[in-house]
Order: C-alpha cells, then sequence, then structure tokens
C-alpha cells in the first residue's frame, strides 16, 4: 500500500518538518526550531521566502540586518536554553551566504545549535554563471557556500528534492545532540527550494529527540573516585558543561559534601552563586588570584565540561605541581581526553551525582578549606576596591562602570560580553548570582556579537533584564541589530563604553613591544601615525538615530541613575558613557602566550622579548 504523501515545494516541506521537531529533556519539552531568521535575496525570497509567508502560522519569522548578527541573535537565543532549543537562518546566495562564516565558527567552537540555510547555486545549472555565483574551473560543484564547511558540524547541499528527508533528520540529530552540536548548514540551490515533490505525510509527523544524560562508566567512575580521595589539593574547573547539562545544583551539592573549590571558566561562571564560600571566580590569564594560587598548586584538576583553552591553561604554564593529575567529566570523549586524563564521559549532571555518592564521607583537609577561604576574602576586597568610586562626581574609570552596575542588576538579570578588555574584567570581578547571569561569548570573542546576542536572550526569556556591554570598538563592528530590537519592542540594555578604540589590544600591544600601534581611533599626528585628537564620532547620537532610547552619564552619580532608569525602562535603551582610561583594574595573575618578535630593533620589543622568553620557559606539556 503506497505512503500518504502531501504535494509541496522543498522549502514549504523544510519549514513544515522544522516546525513539528521538539527536544526533550528531563520530561520537559521545548521546540527545536523557536523561530527562523531572514534576510531575503534572489537565492531564497521565492523559496524559504515563500515557504515562511506560507506557514507564518506554524514557524515565526523574526526580520535582520546583518547575516552574521543573525547567527548571534540565534546563538544568544540557544545559550540562554541550554541548548534545547535552536533558531534557523536563511540568507540568499553569495554574500549573504559568506556572512554566515563568522557566526557559525562561533556556535560550533561554543558547542551551540543553530541552523543554517543559505541559498546556493542551481542545482541544473542551466543559468550559470548567475548572479554572485563562483566559477570553480576544476571543481564546478564549489560555491560560496563550501566555506561553511569547516565551521559547521553538519553540512550538506540539498540537489534533489528526495535527499531533504535524509538530510534534514541529520541537521535535528546534530542539533539535539549534546556531545555533537553546533552550527549545522543545509545549502538550498534556489531552484531546488522551489521544486515540488510528493513528500510523505510521515515526514511532516512530530517528532521527538531526546536530549541524553549518560551516566559514568562503573570502570571509569572507581578511578575518579580513587583520585579524587588520593589528592590532597583538588581544585575543580568549571567549565560550559556546568550550564549546558543544568548540573549547577549538583555541583553545589558535590562542593558541600566534599569541600573541593570551585574556580571557573568564562563559560562557566556562574555555576556557583559568587558568594558560596567555595567559589573562586574566575580562573586562568583572566583569573583571580586565589584560583591561579590554588591551580599553581593543586594535585588534582577535575575538569567539569571544559574544553582547556590557553586563556584556562595560561597557555600551559598554570598547573604547576609536580605531582599534578587532571580527572575530566565532559560528555565529549574529545574534550574528556585533554591533559591526558583520567575521564568520565558522561552527562556533567550524571557525573558529579554519581561522584557525591560514591564519595559520601570523604572531605578535605580543614587547613586546605580554611586556606582557600582566606584567599576567596582578600580577593574580595580587591574587587570592592577596584568597583569603588572616592569621588561620585567623576568620570568612571571602567571598572567602576561594572561597581555602578552590579549594584543595579538584579539576581535574574543576564549581562552579555565578548570582546575587549571587558571579559578580563569581568571574569575577574564580576559576582555573578545566577546560573545564567554571565554571559560571556569567549570561545570564539567575537566582537559584534553583543547586541544580537541581547536579541536572541530576551527572546528565549522575555521577562528577563538583559545588558549587552560593548566598548566604541566592538559597536562599530555590529550596531545593525538595534533597529531590530526596536521594531520588536524588545528592551534590551546597551552599556556602551567609549574609549575611542581597541582598549584590550592596546593594552596588549603595548605589554608585546607593538607600541599600541593601530590601535587608537584618532587623527593621524604629524609623524604619520595616529597620535593626534580622538575622532569627533558620536556613537550615542548613532544609537539614537536607530531608535534607542539613549542616556548619557559623565559621573559616576550620572552613570548609577541613568542604568537605574534603563533597567526600568520597557524599552530598547542604551547608557552612554566615556571613561577614564586610567585602569583600575587588577593585573593578571598569569601569562598568556602571545609570541614576540624573535628580532628587533626598537627597545619595546627587545624588553618584550626578554620577558617572553622567560615565560615561555614555564610551559609544561601535561603527559
Amino acid at each position: 500500500m503506497s505512503q500518504p504523501t502531501t504535494r509541496l515545494t522543498v522549502a514549504q516541506a523544510l519549514v513544515r518538518f522544522l516546525s513539528a521537531q521538539y527536544t526533550e529533556r528531563d520530561g520537559v519539552r521545548h521546540r527545536l526550531i523557536a523561530g527562523t531568521w531572514g534576510i531575503f535575496g534572489h537565492g531564497n525570497v521565492a523559496g524559504i521566502g515563500q515557504a515562511l509567508l506560507e506557514y507564518g502560522d506554524v514557524m515565526p519569522y523574526h526580520q535582520g540586518r546583518n547575516e552574521q548578527a543573525m547567527v548571534h541573535a540565534a546563538v544568544g537565543h540557544a545559550r540562554q536554553l541550554d541548548r534545547l532549543s535552536a533558531q534557523a537562518v536563511t540568507t540568499s546566495i553569495g554574500p549573504g551566504a559568506t556572512n554566515l562564516v563568522t557566526g557559525a565558527a562561533l556556535a560550533t567552537i561554543n558547542r551551540l545549535p543553530v541552523l543554517l540555510l543559505p541559498g546556493d547555486y542551481f542545482a541544473s545549472h542551466a543559468p550559470d554563471p548567475l548572479l554572485q555565483q563562483l566559477e570553480h574551473p576544476v571543481e564546478f560543484d564549489v560555491s560560496v557556500n563550501d566555506t561553511l564547511r569547516p565551521v559547521s558540524r553538519y553540512f550538506d547541499r540539498i540537489t534533489r528534492p528526495e535527499a531533504l528527508v535524509p538530510s534534514a533528520l541529520n541537521a535535528m540529530r546534530v542539533l539535539a545532540d549534546p556531545a555533537d552540536t553546533g552550527a549545522v548548514t543545509l545549502a538550498l540551490p534556489q531552484d531546488v527550494q522551489a521544486e515540488a515533490y510528493d513528500w510523505p505525510e510521515e515526514f511532516f509527523a512530530e517528532r521527538v529527540w531526546r536530549v541524553r544524560r549518560p551516566a559514568p562508566d562503573p570502570a571509569e567512575l572507581a578511578d575518579a573516585v580513587h583520585a579524587v580521595r588520593a589528592a590532597e589539593r583538588p581544585l575543580i574547573v568549571a567549565g560550559g558543561g556546568v550550564h549546558h547539562s543544568r548540573a549547577e545544583d549538583a555541583l553545589r551539592a558535590f562542593v558541600e559534601a566534599t569541600g573541593v573549590p570551585v574556580a571557573s571558566t568564562q563559560a562557566g561562571k556562574g555555576a556557583l552563586r559568587h558568594d558560596h564560600p567555595a567559589d573562586l571566580g574566575g580562573v586562568g590569564h583572566t583569573g583571580t588570584a586565589v584560583a591561579d594560587d590554588l591551580a599553581r598548586t593543586a594535585d588534582l584538576v577535575i575538569g567539569v565540561g571544559t574544553r582547556y583553552t590557553d586563556f584556562t591553561t595560561a597557555s600551559g604554564t598554570l598547573f604547576q605541581n609536580p605531582d599534578v593529575r587532571f580527572l575530566n567529566l565532559n560528555i565529549t570523549g574529545f574534550d574528556a581526553h585533554k591533559l591526558a586524563a583520567r575521564t568520565l564521559v558522561c552527562d556533567a549532571r550524571a557525573g558529579l551525582d554519581a561522584l557525591t555518592e560514591a564519595l559520601a564521607g570523604h572531605r578535605v583537609a580543614a587547613a586546605y578549606e580554611a586556606e582557600y577561604r582566606a584567599g576567596k576574602e582578600r580577593w574580595e576586597r580587591v574587587v570592592e576596591a577596584a568597583y569603588r568610586a572616592d569621588d561620585e562626581d567623576a568620570v568612571p574609570t571602567q571598572t567602576q562602570v561594572l561597581g555602578a552596575l552590579d549594584a543595579v542588576v538584579g539576581d535574574d538579570d543576564v549581562v552579555i560580553n565578548a570582546a575587549g578588555s571587558l571579559p578580563g574584567d569581568l571574569h575577574k570581578l564580576w559576582r555573578a548570582r545566577s546560573p545564567r547571569q554571565y554571559h560571556l561569548e569567549y570561545g570564539y570573542s567575537c566582537m559584534g556579537y553583543e547586541i544580537p546576542a541581547g536579541i536572541g536572550v530576551q527572546q528565549a526569556a522575555p521577562d528577563t533584564v538583559v545588558w549587552s556591554l560593548v566598548g566604541d570598538g566592538t559597536y562599530l563592528m555590529n550596531p545593525t541589530e538595534i533597529v531590530t530590537a526596536v521594531q520588536e519592542g524588545l528592551p534590551v540594555n546597551l552599556v556602551l563604553i567609549q574609549n575611542h578604540g581597541y582598549a584590550s589590544i592596546g593594552g596588549l600591544s603595548e605589554s608585546v613591544g607593538g607600541e599600541r600601534f593601530g590601535t587608537a581611533y584618532r587623527f593621524r599626528s604629524a609623524d604619520g601615525t595616529f597620535g593626534g585628537a580622538p575622532l569627533p564620532v558620536d556613537l550615542a547620537a548613532n544609537a539614537a538615530s536607530l531608535g534607542m532610547e539613549v542616556l548619557r552619564a559623565k559621573t559616576v552619580r550620572e552613570l548609577r541613575a541613568a542604568l537605574a532608569a534603563a533597567r526600568a525602562s520597557s524599552r530598547p535603551t542604551c547608557v552612554y558613557v566615556e571613561t577614564d582610561p586610567a585602569s583600575t583594574a587588577p593585573g593578571a595573575e598569569a601569562w598568556w602566550d602571545v609570541p614576540v618578535a624573535a628580532t628587533a630593533t626598537r627597545g619595546p620589543a627587545l624588553r618584550a622579548r626578554e620577558d617572553y622568553d622567560r615565560q615561555v620557559a614555564g610551559r609544561r606539556r601535561h603527559l
């Protein structure tokens, strides 16, 4: 007996299919594809565009202004919902498609799901070469969309209608797989999008993708328990996997049962509340003194859901105890096996629960607890000093801006950042009050992420107060989605810090002998360098021209009032502040490897190389 079928275009079939996909974890169901972002051109307007119009009752559409920004918004949405829900992004062929590459890399590096649906050349090749088509002389099946292959966890080009069925199912499998998720790309030739086909009705049936919580292997668990019991100075490094698994309560239970302290990566910060006695704050190059001091002397490092990036390991120089060993709890074997570790390849919550039960009665020595609690108290005084403004009528420093924001935010507010000097200050100083409050994209550290990500977070959590923190360099990269926030009535708060250049890279440049070359936003001076007066740009006026309510603050006192007013506003609001360039942030507590010129004639580069050679000598391979 033949299957019942429905005649639809490929694009219509895809939209209907996506609208019926769900995830389920712990008995809670979410729409897997909650909506679709799109900018239309000839490559998708008559295909996916027409399908979204046709099925607007089941697939919400969001209008974007920049293709990269649409991916960032989708990533912010997915992170806020712990990867249980994603969004799709459709673009035309050509530059619209290649604009997706940066966002796709960000999603895949951070293990966050997003579905990309770029238009592509005609599968028939009938009108070749069409507008915006790349012609490769010896590989004629290549298109610009192939740039998405290395930054996607799954890629397919749908050159025949019937190929959509297995490819769409595989795409959903990857998006819903906590061990294998990232950007998923289905490249859609524009003629195929509009082609009709008789689809089996079963393709459009509601489908639930269960998000697994794999338990630890008993033998691996036994090894892990032995390692923890044998350790005198264990330290947990909490990564983003703690949040993705919603393992915060399990982590807290483990810590309170064993006394093992917790340091966090950028993605893992907030795994414990900042005021928990065992929370040591950030670890690594941008970490706290107490966390990095303990990391240097730890004899067992327990990584939970972390990728161990160079910022976390201080480029291989942080974990200096000659007897240090690693125990990695991670849902991916790839990450679990880093640093020659003992492994627990499992879900973070399931693994922590199992460890807590198996370690019943075990606790670290009282002297060790007293040591790290005293270090935490010392660091809290450093935070207070960085936040404090003795003169309320003075121009604030950047850390005083954070202090003013710290006094205004509620426990469930979300603070978003990604690039510049703010990530370092936030990692060291921010007091995270809830698991999702600290939203730092630092896998790709992508300038331009913050504003669109704020929109995605606001869509995922409409009753949450959202703050996007950006410097002037980041703002100029990607302010376009302000228009989307205004259009959709999303009350994202933008804190725009003007310091007239790339402050973070300027500081780095100075430290590695680059003398801040090319990092200031200034007119050229007589010698041809950019050493003249600051450029007369008015970013606040620009934000206002895009539809935001703008509050200008010149002093600490005005800043506090403006932040409070922004939080109370129901409109997208920008708080604009120029900061005192004098740094009041604590310095780096650990090294970061940025290679320095091996030979030079200028003094700063020569001195920087001497320091580099001293630091790199401390690198250690953990085997």
